[in-house]
């Protein structure tokens, strides 16, 4: 199912070598599906998911795109440049050189047992909310749900915020 693309959404997180380095190469992989036309600063975060490990850097990105791609293409792609990048496959939710998760692809709704878009959990995250807060509008709805990110926010009350440390 191939369709036009105007704007992808992309989570990015690293917690294992040159973190920061790690989320500027992914954002470098993931021009090849356009422009980068927005970017949220870097967040420190705790590790997500109960497994011990080091803590993670955080990011979102916009790209701008006039293509037609597939959403499972795009997901295929996503994942060879994980590999590419030195992701190595290992326990749910471990730690991890780089994850690039596709948050959300213009309106477009796929709920299929390798991709859901949009992202199911980004309503969990706070590492993901905050950061996506700084590249959507304020009055954006999560279609899932129609709250939007303040108020999806104020549900994790008590969740640890992430620390703002730099610009990608």
């Amino acid at each position: 199912m191939s369709v036009n693309v105007n704007n992808i959404y992309f989570g990015l997180g690293s917690n294992l070598g040159n973190r920061l380095q790690n989320l500027r190469d992914a954002v470098r992989m993931l021009e090849s599906f356009g422009h980068v036309v927005k970017a949220s600063d870097v967040y420190a975060t705790l590790p997500w998911g109960g497994i011990p490990q080091p803590d993670y850097l955080n990011a979102c990105v916009k790209i701008e795109s006039e293509g037609r791609f597939d959403p499972h293409e795009i997901l295929r792609r996503v994942k060879d440049f994980e590999r590419e990048l030195g992701r190595v496959e290992s326990v749910r939710w471990g730690a991890r050189k780089i994850d690039i998760d596709i948050l959300l692809i213009d309106d477009v709704k796929i709920n299929s047992p390798e991709l859901t878009v949009p992202h199911m959990r980004i309503p969990e995250r706070m590492f993901v909310l905050v950061p996506l807060g700084e590249i959507l509008p304020p009055e954006w709805p999560y279609p899932v749900n129609g709250l939007t990110i303040r108020e999806m926010m104020s549900r994790l009350e008590g969740e640890a915020m992430p620390l703002r440390i730099t610009a990608l």
